[in-house]
């Protein structure tokens, strides 16, 4: 497993856990599988025990890890309830843990190209880079209906949305519908993302619902089909 690289806002013992469970969900750690000792472990991910050890017991409590005395701590798969649920792209080889680096947030009149959503006139747009253990990944246009909140700013935002929306604006996504084809590389990418403007790449559009089933987000999601895959485990 590789080390955390990139800073997140998310405390670093979730980074820790979330990774984990995508390394279960995408099968690199099988049901039954001892982990290395808790030391060694650690060091590897260069992190402090103790916050390993809070990783662990969150695995735990969801069911996905059984810590054995005297024997180690073995992977049980299943079902978890990640803050990454509804985040459907890995890396070519599986896994990898979500970051995001923020470009803008504006609030705007919404484009009549996107699908209907929401009640307001406007929505506050976030544009972002999505990375994987730290590379560049993917490009998100994300549009949040305004009525959910008066304004955004960049520093309120979490490396999960999902979880910014349900903390900060009681705003719990439920549900998505995903159409997935191949779109043109958009122009506002930074150069460090590494594929050139009006390439052919991935696309994603996800329509996002609300707790009482009223769509509530739109999202835009280009991706290098060379660096990362779309995959939606059912079941």
């Amino acid at each position: 497993m590789d080390a955390i690289a990139d800073p997140s806002s998310l405390p670093k013992w979730q980074q820790i856990s979330e990774m984990l469970i995508r390394e279960i969900a995408a099968g690199h750690l099988v049901d039954g599988a001892r982990l290395p000792p808790e030391r060694e472990m650690a060091t590897g991910l260069g992190i402090a025990v103790g916050t390993l050890r809070k990783a662990l017991a969150e695995l735990e409590t969801q069911g996905l890890l059984e810590r054995v005395h005297g024997s180690g701590n073995y992977v049980r798969a299943g079902q978890a309830d990640s803050v990454y649920a509804f985040f459907r792209l890995e890396r070519v080889s599986g896994g990898g843990l979500p970051t995001a680096r923020v470009l803008s947030v504006e609030r705007m009149t919404k484009p009549a190209t996107l699908p209907v959503f929401g009640t307001s006139t406007d929505a506050h747009r976030v544009r972002r880079v999505r990375m994987l253990d730290g590379e560049p990944a993917a490009l998100e246009e994300i549009w949040l209906d305004a009525g959910y909140a008066a304004s955004i700013a960049p520093d309120d935002l979490s490396e999960s949305l999902y979880l910014f929306y349900k903390r900060q604006l009681g705003l719990r996504i439920t549900r998505v519908e995903d159409q997935i084809g191949v779109d043109a590389l958009p122009g506002w990418g930074p150069e460090s993302f590494g594929l050139p403007v009006g390439s052919p790449c991935g696309w994603i559009e996800r329509v996002s619902f609300d707790q009482d089933g009223a769509r509530a987000e739109v999202s835009q999601t280009w991706f290098g089909n060379n660096k990362v895959r779309y995959i939606n485990r059912l079941g």
